[in-house]
């Protein structure tokens, strides 16, 4: 008997993906499903933006309400992994991980399992839906080589409370990495726009077509060729600090991505850590402030870079 079971997936475009055509900003939101089966989900009509049916063709644009429904066979079974977590935070509507380097996120092509999601799902007898049942929990993500705080809520009200934060800007984040270079000065203000790279759409870049993007940065370091640095956000765009200190010449070491060039010290991926979170409880409506201690990797990366 043929299974008719669906399921109701929906977003909101975020602002990285705006600019895409619908097609592709769907199989980069939802990279666990195949994009024939995008394809032919809105050639049947079955793609809505903003209540309306769609064509592949179509530009979506920041905050377009995207829905359709998948078969249940097309979704991978995202299992729950007895995977060892580091709870920083905990209450009824959230809790703060120190995400470790190299952890995915979420499920995502070829990345089904070992995820941070799937070390939740064992961990959380219930998590926020508002993301579907591909990204359960997950209010915002850190990239697989930045290490340090990711928020995951518990329930709906309490990741529709925190995606206000984040929205309004009022979430005090704070980072650690260590960049190329000596900055000279010791604190600045990077306030330039950032948007999807127009040479490579896998990347964003500086560009005034693109958003506002705030980055304050003070030197808690220097060394003869890096310089230790916390960078806080003021905005929070797609790989704001490195695309920001690429743009004014001291790329983090490591960065593949955006920085790469030639180093002393070897680094896999970029050295960069989400190391402090202030923000309002959704559950107590307290405001709580969480540290992530540096990681073994970084604090060998310091001792490296000061006997360079």
């Amino acid at each position: 008997m043929e299974n008719n079971t669906a399921v109701d997936l929906s977003f909101s475009v975020p602002e990285e993906l705006s600019g895409l055509r619908l097609d592709k900003a769907i199989s980069e939101y939802y990279e666990q499903i195949s994009r024939s089966g995008i394809t032919r989900i809105i050639k049947d009509g079955g793609v809505l933006v903003g209540g309306t049916p769609a064509k592949a063709s179509y530009q979506v644009s920041t905050d377009d309400r995207v829905e359709f429904s998948l078969p249940e066979c097309g979704i991978p079974d995202i299992v729950a992994e007895d995977i060892p977590l580091d709870i920083l935070y905990e209450d009824e509507g959230m809790l703060i991980v120190n995400k470790p380097k190299g952890m995915v996120v979420h499920p995502a092509a070829g990345h089904y399992t070992g995820t941070l999601v799937n070390a939740l799902m064992y961990h959380c007898r219930d998590l926020s839906g508002i993301n579907g049942v591909l990204r359960p929990g997950i209010v915002h993500r850190i990239d697989k080589d930045t290490t340090g705080s990711v928020i995951v809520c518990k329930n709906d009200k309490a990741h529709r409370e925190i995606a206000e934060q984040l929205a309004v800007h009022s979430i005090d984040r704070r980072y650690r990495a260590v960049v190329h270079g000596r900055l000279k000065d010791d604190r600045g203000t990077i306030d330039l726009p950032i948007a999807r790279s127009r040479n490579d759409r896998k990347k964003m870049a500086v560009d005034p077509s693109g958003k506002r993007a705030v980055t304050h940065y003070e030197v808690l370091e220097r060394f003869s060729e890096y310089t230790y640095v916390e960078c806080r956000l003021e905005t929070g765009r797609t790989h704001q600090i490195r695309v920001h200190m690429t743009h004014i010449g001291h790329p983090i070491l490591g960065d593949e991505t955006y920085g790469a060039r030639r180093s002393k010290v070897h680094a896999e991926g970029q050295t960069l850590h989400a190391y402090f979170l202030g923000l309002k409880s959704p559950a107590t409506g307290e405001y709580i402030e969480v540290t992530a201690p540096l990681p073994e990797y970084f604090r060998n990366i310091l001792d490296k870079v000061r006997s360079v």
